[in-house]
């Protein structure tokens, strides 16, 4: 496999962003949301593609678990999400696509897949959707934040600058 080095320093830089901020948090009832890995995850897959947005997730999970600042949990939430944003994204062109496959791949996929994370790994007992609302709620709010942001990205043109740019037919092998 060819590496896109400049994929790969924006992916490091997606990482670090969603590592240094994953303490910001919105309270939205009883739960927390924490917006900025599902924002990532957004443009990770939109910029990058859905292999190097499940890198970029994977790093930045291994990164927070190994801080203290994670949980075994954000390993199946952010790399589902992050691939399958990528992957509709890759599939239909459209931005809609990204934003549907990350909530659905997060909230729902990965909320899922967290059960027998936390049942057979962490030794914790919960029903099997017990992982999904508050995952939907995580990432529907990094993924409205997400919205946002593309929009001024499009409004501004930087969007398809920054699409041409890390394209990997005009950015060669370094």
């Amino acid at each position: 496999m060819k590496m896109n080095m400049k994929k790969l320093a924006v992916a490091a830089m997606l990482t670090a962003v969603a590592v240094a901020l994953s303490t910001f948090s919105i309270p939205i009832g009883a739960s927390k949301c924490f917006p900025i890995q599902h924002l990532c995850n957004v443009i990770a897959g939109v910029f990058l593609g859905p292999w190097y947005g499940v890198a970029m997730a994977f790093c930045t999970s291994l990164i927070r678990n190994l801080m203290g600042t994670g949980s075994l949990l954000a390993f199946p939430g952010s790399m589902v999400g992050a691939f399958l944003g990528g992957f509709l994204y890759r599939l239909h062109g459209r931005l809609w696509a990204a934003y549907v496959g990350e909530v659905f791949g997060t909230g729902i996929l990965g909320g899922l897949l967290c059960w027998p994370v936390a049942a057979l790994i962490m030794g914790q007992e919960a029903a099997v959707f017990a992982y999904v609302i508050p995952f939907l709620m995580s990432t529907m709010c990094g993924t409205v934040f997400a919205a946002f942001l593309m929009g001024v990205l499009c409004r501004s043109g930087v969007f398809t600058y920054l699409k041409h740019m890390l394209d990997r037919e005009t950015a060669g092998a370094l």
